[in-house]
């Protein structure tokens, strides 16, 4: 079984998308996950390709030149006073480039609202042959897995499953058997890093950690091999792992290396030891 593995923009904001791509490719990554879609957060980079400009053709040339794909896009975000029908051209610039996938997580608690916003962006993310990994956030309205299997069952779209990110995953307190009644074809990815035992109890600390402090895998306390089992072996396995100390120490092209270096090394001893057991 050789697992594939991606590299989620967050880990290496800085990098545009043609930077990800070439240095995914000299460090051993199968995918890259990008931040196309432009949300405006303070000091975040705009990497909106939909202009179809330099930036957009240097995206190309380098898909075309390393054979590295983009698996997914970021972020189709819910939220009150944004129309999700604004993503279309982020959409269809995607599929121009062969993405299959996209990013979707909510920040509202009107849920009559985000329901129908979901559903429509499900609807107008088919038109373009991307699934729509809906992500549960610790800080965000959808804030665990419950809640993002009530939006999943509830709008019942094919085009549509649950994107796990293990620090989530860990700090929203799901348990692993509530993964047990979710079809296997409704996992395709999966954000994978560690963290420390202790869970902040404040949303400050919670996103510092979230956007800044996530450990690499195996060094924390996150049962990351259990989660992803349940998934089942063809689920991609995104590395998203920022971490401002570790860049400041060895620079983000080091810090991606390490990121797959001690991932590979901790599902390599992981899946020897399933195998003998």
């Amino acid at each position: 079984m050789r697992r594939k593995f991606s590299l989620a923009h967050l880990t290496v904001l800085e990098w545009t998308p043609p930077e990800m791509i070439y240095n995914a490719k000299l460090i051993g990554y199968d995918y890259v996950g990008i931040r196309s879609i432009y949300m405006g957060l303070p000091g975040e980079p705009n990497y909106d390709l939909s202009k179809r400009g330099r930036l957009y053709q240097l995206t190309k040339t380098a898909l075309e030149e390393t054979g590295v794909k983009i698996h997914d896009i970021e972020l189709a975000k819910i939220e009150k006073g944004r129309d999700v029908l604004s993503y279309e051209p982020a959409f269809e610039v995607a599929a121009e480039l062969g993405v299959t996938d996209v990013i979707s997580s909510i920040w509202t608690n009107d849920k009559d609202y985000y329901l129908d916003q979901f559903v429509k962006l499900c609807d107008l993310a088919k038109q373009y042959n991307l699934f729509v990994n809906l992500e549960f956030v610790t800080w965000a309205a959808v804030k665990n897995l419950k809640e993002a299997k009530e939006v999943i069952n509830t709008v019942k779209r094919d085009n549509t499953g649950y994107l796990i990110d293990t620090l989530h995953f860990y700090r929203s307190k799901v348990s692993l058997s509530e993964l047990d009644d979710i079809p296997k074809e409704k996992f395709r990815m999966v954000h994978i890093c560690d963290g420390p035992s202790e869970i902040p109890t404040n949303k400050e600390d919670l996103v510092t950690v979230g956007r800044e402090g996530r450990y690499y895998v195996g060094e924390g306390a996150i049962p990351i091999y259990d989660i992803v089992k349940k998934m089942g072996d063809s689920v991609v396995l995104s590395l998203e792992l920022p971490n401002a100390q570790k860049v400041r120490d060895y620079g983000y092209t080091e810090h991606a290396r390490r990121c797959l270096e001690t991932a590979r090394h901790y599902f390599k001893a992981n899946d020897t030891k399933c195998h003998y057991n």
